[in-house]
Protein backbone atom coordinates (compact mmCIF):
# COMPACT_ATOMS: atom_id res chain seq x y z
CA UNK A 1 0.00 0.00 0.00
CA UNK A 2 1.12 3.09 -0.70
CA UNK A 3 1.69 5.51 1.94
CA UNK A 4 1.41 9.08 2.04
CA UNK A 5 5.09 11.09 3.84
CA UNK A 6 4.98 13.39 5.73
CA UNK A 7 6.09 16.84 4.25
CA UNK A 8 6.36 20.72 4.26
CA UNK A 9 3.96 21.72 1.12
CA UNK A 10 5.32 24.79 1.22
CA UNK A 11 8.78 23.64 0.05
CA UNK A 12 9.73 22.87 -3.28
CA UNK A 13 12.42 20.08 -2.53
CA UNK A 14 11.79 16.72 -4.15
CA UNK A 15 8.88 15.65 -3.46
CA UNK A 16 9.37 12.32 -1.02
CA UNK A 17 8.83 8.53 -2.48
CA UNK A 18 5.66 7.21 -0.96
CA UNK A 19 6.25 3.78 0.72
CA UNK A 20 5.13 0.79 -1.43
CA UNK A 21 6.41 -2.69 -1.82
CA UNK A 22 8.74 -2.68 -4.65
CA UNK A 23 5.84 -5.11 -6.85
CA UNK A 24 3.45 -2.25 -5.88
CA UNK A 25 5.80 0.45 -7.17
CA UNK A 26 6.79 -0.91 -9.96
CA UNK A 27 3.34 -1.57 -11.37
CA UNK A 28 2.28 1.81 -11.15
CA UNK A 29 5.30 3.10 -12.48
CA UNK A 30 5.38 0.52 -15.78
CA UNK A 31 1.54 1.56 -16.02
CA UNK A 32 2.26 5.19 -16.30
CA UNK A 33 4.74 4.47 -18.78
CA UNK A 34 3.22 2.90 -21.25
CA UNK A 35 0.97 5.84 -21.08
CA UNK A 36 3.88 8.02 -21.98
CA UNK A 37 4.42 6.05 -25.10
CA UNK A 38 3.31 6.45 -28.40
CA UNK A 39 2.81 9.89 -30.46
CA UNK A 40 -0.43 10.95 -29.15
CA UNK A 41 0.06 12.62 -25.66
CA UNK A 42 -2.35 11.06 -22.66
CA UNK A 43 -3.19 12.48 -19.20
CA UNK A 44 -3.38 10.54 -16.74
CA UNK A 45 -5.98 11.39 -13.58
CA UNK A 46 -5.19 10.96 -10.07
CA UNK A 47 -8.22 11.63 -7.72
CA UNK A 48 -9.54 11.27 -4.45
CA UNK A 49 -10.85 12.90 -1.60
CA UNK A 50 -9.05 15.17 0.56
CA UNK A 51 -6.06 14.12 2.61
CA UNK A 52 -6.25 10.56 0.65
CA UNK A 53 -2.62 11.30 -0.78
CA UNK A 54 -3.28 12.02 -4.56
CA UNK A 55 -0.98 14.79 -4.18
CA UNK A 56 2.09 12.61 -2.75
CA UNK A 57 1.15 10.21 -5.68
CA UNK A 58 1.20 12.26 -8.65
CA UNK A 59 4.29 14.12 -7.90
CA UNK A 60 6.10 11.41 -6.88
CA UNK A 61 5.63 9.61 -10.48
CA UNK A 62 5.92 12.80 -12.48
CA UNK A 63 9.56 12.50 -10.39
CA UNK A 64 10.15 9.19 -11.60
CA UNK A 65 9.16 9.63 -15.16
CA UNK A 66 11.22 12.70 -15.48
CA UNK A 67 10.67 15.93 -16.81
CA UNK A 68 10.95 14.65 -20.60
CA UNK A 69 7.83 12.21 -20.01
CA UNK A 70 5.70 13.92 -17.61
CA UNK A 71 4.50 17.18 -16.42
CA UNK A 72 1.93 17.41 -13.80
CA UNK A 73 -0.84 19.89 -13.92
CA UNK A 74 -3.27 20.34 -10.72
CA UNK A 75 -7.19 21.29 -10.38
CA UNK A 76 -6.03 23.17 -7.43
CA UNK A 77 -4.96 26.07 -9.99
CA UNK A 78 -8.28 26.52 -10.58
CA UNK A 79 -9.49 27.35 -7.28
CA UNK A 80 -11.53 30.53 -7.67
CA UNK A 81 -9.31 33.48 -6.24
CA UNK A 82 -10.71 35.03 -3.09
CA UNK A 83 -12.31 38.33 -4.42
CA UNK A 84 -14.58 36.01 -6.56
CA UNK A 85 -15.34 33.39 -3.66
CA UNK A 86 -15.68 36.59 -1.65
CA UNK A 87 -18.38 38.07 -4.39
CA UNK A 88 -19.89 35.18 -4.80
CA UNK A 89 -20.98 34.23 -1.03
CA UNK A 90 -18.87 31.02 -1.47
CA UNK A 91 -15.52 31.70 1.09
CA UNK A 92 -16.60 29.36 3.90
CA UNK A 93 -17.19 26.55 1.76
CA UNK A 94 -13.48 26.70 -0.31
CA UNK A 95 -12.84 23.54 -1.96
CA UNK A 96 -16.41 22.82 -2.98
CA UNK A 97 -16.99 22.01 -6.57
CA UNK A 98 -18.36 24.95 -7.09
CA UNK A 99 -15.59 27.33 -5.97
CA UNK A 100 -13.53 26.11 -8.70
CA UNK A 101 -13.89 26.88 -12.72
CA UNK A 102 -14.13 23.62 -14.16
CA UNK A 103 -15.28 25.04 -16.91
CA UNK A 104 -11.39 26.57 -17.39
CA UNK A 105 -10.28 23.51 -16.55
CA UNK A 106 -11.74 21.45 -18.96
CA UNK A 107 -10.47 23.66 -21.73
CA UNK A 108 -7.11 23.50 -20.95
CA UNK A 109 -6.93 19.69 -20.25
CA UNK A 110 -8.81 20.05 -24.08
CA UNK A 111 -6.09 22.48 -25.26
CA UNK A 112 -3.43 19.77 -23.87
CA UNK A 113 -4.57 16.60 -25.84
CA UNK A 114 -4.53 18.13 -28.69
CA UNK A 115 -0.55 19.26 -27.83
CA UNK A 116 0.12 21.72 -29.68
CA UNK A 117 3.46 22.93 -31.54
CA UNK A 118 3.77 25.25 -28.20
CA UNK A 119 4.23 25.95 -24.87
CA UNK A 120 1.08 25.29 -22.58
CA UNK A 121 0.82 27.67 -19.38
CA UNK A 122 -1.08 26.13 -15.94
CA UNK A 123 -1.91 27.58 -13.19
CA UNK A 124 -0.50 26.34 -9.95
CA UNK A 125 -2.33 27.08 -6.50
CA UNK A 126 -0.48 28.15 -3.63
CA UNK A 127 -1.41 27.49 -0.32
CA UNK A 128 0.77 29.90 1.60
CA UNK A 129 -1.22 33.15 0.49
CA UNK A 130 -4.72 30.61 -0.69
CA UNK A 131 -4.58 31.71 -4.32
CA UNK A 132 -4.16 30.35 -7.55
CA UNK A 133 -1.00 32.49 -9.71
CA UNK A 134 -1.63 32.14 -13.62
CA UNK A 135 1.10 30.83 -16.13
CA UNK A 136 2.93 28.96 -12.98
CA UNK A 137 3.80 25.83 -15.11
CA UNK A 138 4.69 25.20 -18.12
CA UNK A 139 3.65 22.22 -20.76
CA UNK A 140 6.73 21.49 -23.05
CA UNK A 141 5.16 20.65 -26.46
CA UNK A 142 7.23 17.88 -26.49
CA UNK A 143 6.02 16.12 -23.28
CA UNK A 144 4.07 12.98 -23.80
CA UNK A 145 2.08 12.45 -20.60
CA UNK A 146 0.01 15.16 -18.51
CA UNK A 147 -0.34 13.88 -14.85
CA UNK A 148 -3.42 15.68 -13.10
CA UNK A 149 -4.66 15.11 -9.72
CA UNK A 150 -7.68 16.76 -8.18
CA UNK A 151 -11.09 15.89 -6.37
CA UNK A 152 -13.67 16.10 -8.40
CA UNK A 153 -11.82 14.32 -11.71
CA UNK A 154 -14.43 11.34 -12.09
CA UNK A 155 -18.08 13.56 -10.41
CA UNK A 156 -20.16 12.45 -13.57
CA UNK A 157 -22.65 15.69 -12.94
CA UNK A 158 -21.99 18.91 -15.22
CA UNK A 159 -19.71 20.54 -15.65
CA UNK A 160 -17.53 18.07 -14.17
CA UNK A 161 -18.39 15.14 -16.37
CA UNK A 162 -16.14 17.16 -19.58
CA UNK A 163 -13.29 16.41 -17.21
CA UNK A 164 -13.70 12.79 -17.17
CA UNK A 165 -14.41 12.43 -20.17
CA UNK A 166 -10.74 13.99 -21.49
CA UNK A 167 -8.76 11.67 -19.00
CA UNK A 168 -7.18 8.23 -20.64
CA UNK A 169 -7.18 6.81 -17.53
CA UNK A 170 -8.12 8.08 -13.89
CA UNK A 171 -6.90 6.32 -10.48
CA UNK A 172 -8.51 6.74 -7.24
CA UNK A 173 -6.57 7.23 -4.25
CA UNK A 174 -8.24 5.01 -1.07
CA UNK A 175 -7.78 5.33 2.36
CA UNK A 176 -8.75 4.23 5.44
CA UNK A 177 -10.90 7.49 7.32
CA UNK A 178 -9.34 7.95 10.43
CA UNK A 179 -6.22 7.93 8.71
CA UNK A 180 -7.48 10.65 6.02
CA UNK A 181 -9.16 13.12 8.33
CA UNK A 182 -6.10 13.18 11.11
CA UNK A 183 -3.48 14.00 8.13
CA UNK A 184 -6.12 16.48 6.76
CA UNK A 185 -6.43 18.64 10.32
CA UNK A 186 -2.80 18.13 10.42
CA UNK A 187 -2.76 19.99 7.01
CA UNK A 188 -5.13 22.90 8.09
CA UNK A 189 -3.29 23.60 11.16
CA UNK A 190 0.22 23.73 9.18
CA UNK A 191 -1.37 26.66 7.05
CA UNK A 192 -1.92 28.46 10.13
CA UNK A 193 -5.86 27.37 11.26
CA UNK A 194 -6.17 27.65 14.97
CA UNK A 195 -7.19 24.30 16.24
CA UNK A 196 -11.17 24.29 16.63
CA UNK A 197 -10.80 26.02 13.11
CA UNK A 198 -8.86 23.01 11.77
CA UNK A 199 -11.27 20.81 12.91
CA UNK A 200 -14.68 22.48 12.00
CA UNK A 201 -12.99 22.85 8.66
CA UNK A 202 -12.07 18.82 8.80
CA UNK A 203 -15.23 17.48 9.57
CA UNK A 204 -17.84 20.15 7.67
CA UNK A 205 -16.82 21.41 4.36
CA UNK A 206 -14.06 18.61 3.49
CA UNK A 207 -16.65 15.60 4.93
CA UNK A 208 -18.82 17.02 2.08
CA UNK A 209 -16.69 17.29 -0.63
CA UNK A 210 -15.41 13.63 0.88
CA UNK A 211 -18.66 12.30 -0.13
CA UNK A 212 -19.52 13.52 -3.01
CA UNK A 213 -15.65 11.91 -4.36
CA UNK A 214 -16.64 8.91 -2.78
CA UNK A 215 -19.44 8.33 -4.68
CA UNK A 216 -17.15 8.34 -7.69
CA UNK A 217 -15.07 5.76 -6.98
CA UNK A 218 -16.63 3.44 -9.25
CA UNK A 219 -15.81 5.13 -12.29
CA UNK A 220 -11.58 4.79 -11.95
CA UNK A 221 -9.62 2.08 -13.82
CA UNK A 222 -7.48 1.93 -10.80
CA UNK A 223 -7.98 2.07 -6.87
CA UNK A 224 -4.90 2.42 -5.05
CA UNK A 225 -4.89 1.59 -1.33
CA UNK A 226 -3.11 4.33 0.20
CA UNK A 227 -2.15 3.30 3.75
Amino acid sequence: MIREMARDPRTRARPPAPVVTPAEAAALLRRARRLARGPERRILGITGPPGSGKSTLAAWLVDRLGATDACLVAMDGFHLAQEQLRRLGRTRRKGAPDTFDAHGYAALLRSLRERPAHTIYAPRFHREIEEPIACSVAVDPAVPLVVTEGNYLLVPAPPWDAVGALLDECWYCDLDEETRLSRLYARHRAFGKAPAQARRWTDGPDQANARLVAASRALADVRVRMA
